[in-house]
């Protein structure tokens, strides 16, 4: 597979986890199609591998989605920018703290900007709590199951 096919699969794969933050994006089936794609277009077994383990943690993210309580989302659960800054903060707790640094970042980005937009402690800790319950957890296991299989493909491309 040439360069310019693995950037174009690391540009849906990048668009799929940011489609993961954004309502009615198929952010995950896009993770998969780009590494579906991959695996048809470069068929090592390395690649049949990342591609059945993405399959099975999408399941599995699935069916967690489920069994968390519904969302009570509401038209502005989240604005925009906290959606950034979850997004922002998710993404540099998977690298500065490997992979499980994710959860506490999404949180964190949650957080911070509900502290900048409150000004105080106890008012931004109730506002994440409340955006964690509304939907909150089913956004963060979609988008720690996708980046997990980003994070696969980025490995196996670069060592296998």
């Amino acid at each position: 597979m040439g360069v310019w096919d693995l950037l174009l699969v690391a540009l849906v794969l990048l668009l799929g986890l940011c489609g993961v933050l954004v309502p009615g994006v198929p952010g995950s089936w896009l993770v998969w199609a780009a590494v579906m794609w991959w695996a048809l277009k470069d068929p090592q077994p390395v690649a049949w591998w990342v591609l059945v383990g993405a399959t099975v943690a999408l399941f599995l993210s699935q069916v967690v989605r489920w069994a968390l309580p519904p969302r009570r989302m509401r038209p502005n659960w989240a604005s925009s920018r906290m959606t950034v800054y979850a997004g922002v903060g998710s993404f540099l707790g998977f690298f500065l703290i490997p992979v499980l640094g994710s959860i506490p970042g999404f949180m964190a980005g949650i957080y911070l900007e509900e502290r900048l937009r409150l000004g105080r402690h106890g008012e931004a800790r109730a506002a994440l709590r409340t955006a964690m319950r509304s939907g909150g957890w089913s956004v963060l296991a979609e988008l720690f199951t996708c980046q997990l299989i980003a994070g696969a493909w980025l490995g196996a491309v670069i060592w296998g």
